[in-house]
């Protein structure tokens, strides 16, 4: 069955339409989630002073665009006279300078989030876009609309392309440069167009989130495969390796451009590499933050699953992460797709053109220690969604299978994640599929940007206000300031705000038997997912909630006697 022309333009408009309205009505609802005021404190210091000092771990790029619409407010005031855009190192001091801007020197923190969020949307758009065109290249124009549906409506995507940060940014620019090596490499000859283009895309990539660094091996591994015309002969190889040697080197060029030509002296953290501090050189700030993150990496973070925690990571959290919050017909359909595809000659190639570098990333994530978020398969995801929409380009040939069989698995998957996504709306953050026992079982298994990243901080102000709750024991896991939003409170132990993290060791109330109040407490700190130790809200992890604020708030209404 194909779709006609007109018919599959009035699609995408809608799917277009459906998207804005899914995106807009939920984002003005979510209060400031953890990381976006050190994203906007980042792109906005850069654009107002050309200093990009607090870049060091996120690089530029992503972080201006979102804090473009920023500069249409002049009385935006930055904190340059505070002493936390002065001290250093800024991985430190970030966090104060963030906290300052958005919550001290300001008071619209509601425009200023909205602002700096509608770019985001965009950038998702834009996703969809390039994995239109993706496809369309590798499987047809029938698979194109597929893949464009499925990025745009994907509930972790979405859930991501409507914040702040740097995720969706580097989601999109990491495939947009993966589509412009594999045009440069259809070419048996050197075509220099796109071989300036590829170095763009890299160049793109390179500057919008320092994890994209991750797929160079497999780039290189990529070169080497014989998936493109021109066969395996030394020359051919030869050629797309050179291709790619040339394209990195241009897009160091481009890296330093979005850097604004950033010269000084190098600042690199680590005692290996702290000897090249004594000289001066380009984008200081981008090497200091690539070195950076190679030791965050090895030395990983603070993790939860599955009720336990781990300072270093757990091996199988990723696995987990995905196998949760990945919808249930992307997971029946991607093994289906795989060996479909890889079993029919004409679509093989390009099948592992995409799964290579999905399986890559995936096993490397697994290996590494920072286990905070979903989030971080991001950029795998795309490859996954447009190898699925390979589904339509299937042919019967030996395979003895009717052309429509595949096709209508593509159009399942495309029902199947619109259809999670408007079960889950407005809450993408905290999807979980069904067989993960849905978004209330998702705090059991996974925590912080997963399920509670301190999206539903207004929420509570609304439920507060209907049902006429003056004040409640609040334990509080966010960056945005509840005082802020005029709720009244009592601040029990959270994280990372100093009014809660500082009652860890000394909770105001009694562990074993709360004493009488309405007590509203975050998924992440109900589960002391940041702390070795888990005795302060045992008796409430016991207890079954009275009432739930989005999927990351939990209502505990205590009675004397309880």
């Amino acid at each position: 069955m194909e779709i006609g022309n007109w018919w599959r333009k009035g699609i995408v408009v809608g799917a277009v339409l459906l998207f804005f309205w899914l995106a807009l009505n939920s984002m003005v609802h979510d209060s400031p989630t953890m990381d976006e005021q050190n994203h906007i404190g980042r792109g906005l210091a850069f654009l107002r002073t050309g200093d990009p000092r607090l870049s060091l771990e996120h690089p530029t790029l992503v972080n201006a665009i979102s804090a473009l619409p920023l500069l249409t407010v002049p009385d935006i005031q930055l904190p340059l006279d505070h002493p936390s855009w002065e001290k250093q190192p800024p991985d430190v001091y970030w966090y104060v300078f963030a906290d300052q801007l958005l919550w001290h020197y300001n008071h619209d923190v509601t425009r200023m989030i909205f602002l700096a969020r509608l770019p985001i949307l965009f950038l998702t758009l834009g996703l969809a876009l390039v994995g239109y065109h993706f496809a369309r290249e590798l499987w047809g124009r029938a698979a194109a609309l597929i893949a464009f549906l499925l990025l745009l409506f994907e509930p972790n995507l979405l859930a991501n392309g409507r914040y702040a940060t740097t995720d969706m940014g580097g989601t999109l620019f990491l495939l947009l440069a993966t589509y412009l090596l594999w045009r440069l490499w259809q070419r048996p000859f050197w075509d220099w167009r796109r071989w300036l283009w590829a170095g763009l895309g890299l160049g793109l990539a390179f500057s919008s989130k320092l994890s994209t660094l991750g797929f160079v091996p497999i780039f290189f591994v990529l070169a080497l495969l014989p998936l493109f015309p021109g066969g395996y002969g030394w020359k051919a190889v030869g050629r797309r390796l050179l291709q790619l040697v040339a394209a990195g080197m241009l897009s160091l060029v481009v890296i330093w451009a979005l850097f604004g030509f950033e010269w000084g002296p190098f600042i690199f953290p680590s005692d290996t590499l702290a000897f090249l501090n004594q000289y001066s050189g380009p984008m200081p700030t981008f090497w200091a933050g690539v070195d950076q993150i190679v030791n965050v990496s090895r030395g990983g973070r603070a993790a939860f699953l599955l009720g336990e925690y781990a300072s270093e990571g757990f091996l199988l959290y990723f696995p987990i992460a995905y196998l949760a919050k990945t919808p249930l017909v992307i997971l029946i359909l991607l093994p289906i797709t795989a060996v479909l595809l890889l079993w029919q000659k004409t679509t093989r190639k390009n099948a592992l053109f995409l799964l290579i570098p999905a399986l890559y990333y995936f096993g490397l994530s697994m290996w590494s220690g920072v286990n905070i978020g979903y989030r971080h398969l991001m950029l795998m995801i795309p490859f996954v969604l447009v190898l699925i929409s390979g589904l339509m380009a299937m042919k019967s040939e030996r395979m003895m299978l009717q052309v429509a069989w595949p096709k209508w698995l593509a159009y399942g998957g495309v029902f199947g994640v619109l259809l999670a996504t408007l079960w889950i709306h407005p809450h993408y953050l905290s999807y979980f599929n069904l067989a993960a026992g849905g978004p209330k079982n998702g705090p059991n298994i996974l925590a912080d940007s997963n399920v509670d990243w301190g999206q539903d901080l207004l929420r509570l102000q609304d439920w507060m206000q209907e049902n006429g709750v003056e004040s409640v024991k609040l334990g509080w896991f966010g960056i945005g300031d509840p005082a802020y939003y005029g709720i009244n409170y009592e601040p029990m132990p959270g994280f990372p705000r100093p009014e809660f993290l500082s009652l860890w060791t000394t909770p105001p109330f009694n562990p074993t038997q709360p004493e009488p109040g309405i007590y509203a407490i975050s998924a992440s700190s109900l589960w002391e997912s940041h702390w070795g130790e888990k005795n302060v809200y045992p008796w409430f992890r016991q207890q079954e909630s009275d009432a739930r604020i989005g999927y990351s708030i939990l209502i505990y209404e205590v009675e004397n006697g309880d």
